[in-house]
């Protein structure tokens, strides 16, 4: 640990528990090669005291809602969308508690001109694309649209954010609990110029946790300028800057194997260890207490 990040009490109890049902970007991509790091699209479970927070809807959704389901108990998910790319949403009609009496599922996110966010939402299940509508959910749904800039309290956590740079548009999300902090940022592309993304900076600034969008190397990122994402380098320059606990990379390229990721931790968490940042790659079931 740097010296100028000096250790944090712990609190009593876990202010934010994060866990990881899909980490990979663009499409799922199960398989033998996949097995360590998971083959599911983004989804993040974070727990504020009673409250259950998704961060993104895509196809890790599915084994969350069968995890929740399992605990035979009344769902509430606030489930926040960073964006409404096909990768972000497809778990979403495969969400068994949403198909449930009783449940609530609440959903945030951005509506894209005139289409409202429940407009898109129903979009991807109408015929021929999907063999039910969104209407025949039976929890109880709500949608809520949010802009770059929203800020909003769920019990005693707060939710704030940020645009990133993504072709449509995306949100970088922060929750906040009993001075605790995570910062979900995929889907974001660093700045051409080499200047750090003010709005994104000052998102991440002071964060326990910050999970990014590094989905290529330095010379991948060569033949891939414009396409949205960010690289693993620029995540560790930008949790130096902010002054970030630990940094997660996220949303893996869908022809990167395990190996391939073993090989680029190995590297990058020197590279980040040496400007006073723990690095670690996101992994489906990886678990980290606040």
């Amino acid at each position: 640990m740097s010296p100028s990040h000096p250790p944090r009490p712990a609190p009593a109890a876990s202010a934010l528990t994060v866990r990881f049902w899909g980490v990979r970007g663009s499409i799922a991509s199960p398989g033998p090669d996949t097995i360590r790091y998971g083959g599911n699209t983004s989804c993040v479970e974070v727990r504020a005291g009673d409250r259950l927070l998704v961060l993104d809807g895509g196809t890790g959704l599915r084994r969350l809602g069968a995890h929740l389901m399992a605990q035979r108990a009344p769902c509430d998910a606030h489930v926040f969308l960073s964006h409404l790319h096909w990768d972000h949403i497809q778990g979403i009609p495969f969400f068994t508690p949403a198909f449930v009496p009783g449940n609530r599922v609440r959903f945030y996110g951005e509506r894209k001109g005139k289409q409202s966010l429940q407009d898109i939402l129903e979009a991807q299940m109408h015929s021929p694309n999907f063999p039910v509508p969104l209407s025949i959910m039976r929890a109880h749904l709500s949608f809520e649209e949010l802009t770059g800039h929203s800020a909003l309290t769920l019990g005693d956590a707060r939710i704030t954010t940020a645009p990133l740079n993504h072709p449509n548009g995306c949100l970088g999300v922060r929750v906040e609990r009993q001075g605790r902090a995570v910062v979900y940022a995929t889907d974001t592309e660093h700045l051409p110029d080499g200047a750090l993304d003010s709005h994104l900076l000052a998102l991440a600034r002071g964060a326990d946790v910050l999970i990014y969008d590094a989905m290529y190397n330095d010379e991948e990122y060569k033949t891939r300028v414009g396409w949205g994402h960010s690289t693993f380098t620029e995540g560790i320059r930008l949790a130096a800057a902010a002054g970030v606990r630990q940094l997660l990379f996220f949303h893996h390229d869908p022809e990167h194997d395990d190996d391939f990721l073993d090989r680029q931790l190995a590297h990058h968490r020197e590279v980040a260890r040496a400007v006073g940042v723990q690095a670690d790659m996101a992994r489906e079931g990886l678990v980290v207490e606040l």
